[in-house]
Formats: structure tokens, C-alpha cells, sequence
């Protein structure tokens, strides 16, 4: 049987600490107990864990051997921000695929009252990648960054920045992949709900990005991020 993985809170040398609701899942809702083993990660590796104590707020670990595990590649969303329900269950499938960062945007027409409300939400994708982390068995969940301004995502430095238009015809997203170094970080930005601006689109491509498209069909924007990662995926680690 597969060991359940959890993403430590604490850690210090050998020694590693669940804690909160995170520590009350473990203790109470799936009855740890003393002795127990759990793959645990530190942040950037995968170690064995038994418990050594249990409370309800704290479970602490003594950690074992290192687990190896396969090389990653990173890719960034640059994301749009749209209705919350469809975006969080965005944020939580590419954070099950891989995604390594993900930077919600305020776009030209993100509605007035999401791009209002969404600095209270950053803490709740946190808690959302963090389970999506643990239940794909990832070593570290995606960073979420704060809000920001479309004009400072379109600076954010990249080795390789494309931007998904339905304006584009000529240039797929497998196509434009290719023209980058395998070493590349990758960002990947996506508009929202009734697509980017002509002074989005102007501002992206003076800032260096490279327009490209998933298709012929107009995709939601959830359904956007979630085929553009997994395309990206499957082609830089090929």
C-alpha cells in the first residue's frame, strides 16, 4: 500500500512537525498513533516519518531515509482571475498536474468585485494546494502569489513566457514550446472570462511574451489552464 505523503509545517534537522488542523486531520480524523510511518516532505525532498508524539493541535515525526524522486520542471500560471468556484477548482487540478507557481492576475475584464475580493482568498488557494500537494504526493505545493496588476505579471522574468490568445491562428502552444531552452522555466498566462484586451495583448508583447493558441474552440478559462499545463507538461518532459 501506498504511504499517505504530508507536507511538513515545521522542520528541524531529523525532526518534523504537523500542526493546527493539519495535525487534527491526522490525529483524529485518521486516528494516528505513536510509531506509525508517513512519508513526509521537508520542502525539498521526500523523507520517511514515524510519529514519535500525537496531540491534537501537534504530531510530531522522527525522520528516516530519503525517498528519491522524479526530476520536475517549472512551469508558472499566470491566471486570470475569475469566478471563484471555477477558480479554485482550476488551481486545484494544475496543482495535482505540477504547476509551480501560480500568479493570480486583474485583468481589463475581471469582474470589479472578484478583483476586490480576491486578496482575502489567496489564503484560502493556500489551503486548497497544500491537501491537492499532499493528496497528488507532490514534495512542495505551487507558490501562490498575491493579486497583482497585469502589468507587473507581464514583467514577471521568465526564460520563456507565452501568453494563450484566441486572437492567435498561426502558432500552437506544442509550437512555441519548442522554440525554448530545455533549461527554461516556463510561464504560461491565460485571460479571463471574455479573453484579453488589444492593449493586453500590446502590453504582453512588448514585454517579450510569445502569443500562442490551444485551438480552433473557445475554451473557459479553467478548461484553458488546465489543457495549456498539461501540453506544457508532457512537452518539456518528454
Amino acid at each position: 500500500m501506498t504511504r499517505r505523503r504530508w507536507i511538513a509545517d515545521e522542520v528541524s534537522g531529523s525532526r518534523a512537525v504537523l500542526l493546527g488542523a493539519h495535525a487534527d486531520h491526522l490525529s483524529r480524523v485518521l486516528r494516528a498513533r505513536v510509531g506509525q510511518e508517513f512519508d513526509i516532505t521537508t520542502g525539498n525532498e521526500v523523507r520517511r516519518g514515524h510519529i514519535t508524539a500525537i496531540a491534537s493541535d501537534r504530531v510530531e515525526f522522527e525522520l528516516g531515509a530519503q525517498i528519491p524522486g522524479p526530476a520536475t520542471v517549472r512551469v508558472t500560471l499566470v491566471l486570470s482571475i475569475f469566478k471563484f468556484d471555477r477558480m479554485e477548482w482550476a488551481i486545484e487540478k494544475c496543482t495535482e498536474l505540477g504547476a509551480a507557481r501560480i500568479v493570480p492576475v486583474i485583468a481589463r475584464r475581471t469582474e470589479a468585485h472578484l478583483a476586490v475580493a480576491a486578496a482575502k482568498r489567496a489564503e484560502r488557494w493556500r489551503r486548497i494546494v497544500l491537501q491537492a500537494s499532499e493528496q497528488s504526493r507532490r514534495i512542495s505545493p505551487p507558490e501562490i502569489s498575491e493579486p497583482m496588476k497585469l502589468k507587473d505579471a507581464a514583467a514577471l522574468p521568465h526564460g520563456l513566457r507565452i501568453l494563450l490568445s484566441e486572437t492567435e491562428t498561426e502558432v500552437m502552444l506544442k509550437d512555441a514550446l519548442q522554440s525554448g531552452s530545455s533549461n527554461d522555466d516556463v510561464a504560461l498566462a491565460f485571460g479571463p472570462e471574455g479573453g484579453w484586451t488589444d492593449e493586453e495583448l500590446a502590453l504582453f508583447e512588448e514585454a517579450g511574451w510569445v502569443s500562442a493558441s490551444l485551438g480552433s474552440t473557445i475554451l473557459r478559462t479553467e478548461t484553458a489552464a488546465i489543457a495549456g499545463l498539461a501540453v506544457a507538461l508532457a512537452e518539456l518532459q518528454a
